[in-house]
């Protein structure tokens, strides 16, 4: 809420002599001596004066999960009727990951009016290869693995649902890369597809707590993703039904005489139908990523011989096997995580790797005691906490 926002601002200058303390976007601490407060709709409606033609539109969402399916259709509202070289500015308070998702729904909605308007003209320039402009056709570099090409099983779910999913992705994908990083050809600073497969690998290093919250956030950024690959596809259908529905009256005026095809001022382009009722047409989509958003391998599997090679030793004869269980624990998890590069995020993970290793294969007594302990923070999953429970023996 602006105005309380802005009520809040006032009273806390006031009680600081007339400065307020701040935080850059670099986490530096700022105190600001305050000489006017304004609220951003304030600002804006000042800058109409110089801008008359200026819109603002503020659409609050989540920083981590897909804006609601009313937000889409909010951003393509405040579009609609505007010129296909009108400037749109897309801000958000750090400018990450609410400001990049905004520029994608801003590049698909100009996409529907650049393939709306100007398909049927493009058509007739001599020499022009039309399949050459269409994203669709983008293909994403091969070596990159499935969770940086965003082949997760739910979106794989989607696309199988979806009319020309794969035509979606693609177009997605492409559009989201060039709002990026500029090493997938984009000219931003968030890339909302690889930044999951980051979050990922951050996942297997972090203690239970981060895990807790990183999951969340992994399973957000999956949801954002699946929704602007469904948000593509209703774009692309909408601009196929735009260069058909053209009044009897008005087709004259926009068909080429050499293909018969419409080329509809991007002005005039009107979207059928909004991207709820198309999410309603499509149902089963909203209990699709519900459900599947979670669907990844947390935890990296333990190859089966290595885990009956420790189970083994474990049962014959645990204390006296327990320097070499150790020392198989750590070789097996050198080759689980040789992907990994060298470096602090590598020995944290074989270290968790580990300790929940070490965990899994206790002497059943020996098990229900540290679980305990764990239980009632007495102690913490930790490799040399257990092996200290498991080797320690109180003093008589």
């Amino acid at each position: 809420n602006e105005e309380e926002f802005l009520k809040v601002c006032e009273k806390r200058k006031t009680e600081n002599g007339g400065k307020l303390k701040a935080v850059d976007i670099n986490k530096k601490e700022l105190e600001i001596e305050v000489k006017e407060l304004k609220s951003l709709s304030q600002v804006i409606e000042g800058l109409k004066e110089k801008f008359p033609g200026l819109v603002h539109w503020r659409v609050p969402v989540c920083n981590s999960a897909a804006p609601l399916a009313a937000d889409f259709d909010n951003i393509c509202k405040t579009l609609v009727g505007t010129a296909i070289n009108t400037p749109v500015i897309v801000n958000d308070q750090v400018g990450l990951s609410r400001a990049t998702t905004g520029c994608v729904i801003a590049c698909l909605f100009k996409e529907f009016q650049i393939s709306a308007s100007f398909e049927g003209l493009v058509e007739t320039v001599p020499g022009v290869n039309a399949s050459l402009l269409k994203t669709d056709r983008y293909v994403m570099n091969p070596e990159k693995d499935t969770l940086n090409r965003g082949e997760f099983e739910v979106v794989k779910e989607l696309i199988s649902k979806l009319k020309d999913g794969a035509g979606a992705k693609n177009n997605a994908d492409k559009i989201i890369d060039l709002n990026g990083t500029p090493k997938t050809g984009g000219t931003g600073i968030k890339q909302l597809r690889e930044n999951i497969a980051e979050s990922k690998l951050s996942y297997e290093i972090m203690d239970d707590a981060a895990q807790a919250f990183l999951k969340t956030k992994i399973m957000d950024n999956i949801q954002k993703y699946f929704y602007l690959i469904a948000f593509t596809a209703y774009i692309r259908e909408s601009a196929a039904a735009a260069r058909e529905v053209v009044e009897a009256d008005q087709k004259a005026a926009v068909a080429l005489p050499a293909s018969g095809k419409c080329s509809i001022p991007a002005a005039q382009l009107k979207l059928g139908k909004s991207f709820v009722t198309f999410l309603s047409e499509n149902a089963g989509l909203d209990d699709l990523i519900d459900t599947g958003k979670g669907n990844l391998q947390w935890e990296r599997d333990i190859p089966p011989a290595a885990l009956a090679n420790l189970e083994g030793l474990a049962a014959k004869d645990f204390k006296g096997n327990l320097g070499k269980i150790i020392h198989d624990i750590y070789q097996t998890a050198h080759v689980m995580f040789s992907d990994m590069p060298q470096g602090d995020h590598k020995k944290r993970a074989k270290y968790r790797f580990a300790s929940k290793t070490l965990m899994r294969i206790l002497p059943p007594a020996k098990k229900t005691e540290v679980e305990g302990l764990i239980a009632g923070n007495a102690m913490t999953m930790d490799l040399y906490e257990i092996l200290g429970k498991c080797t320690w023996a109180v003093p008589k």
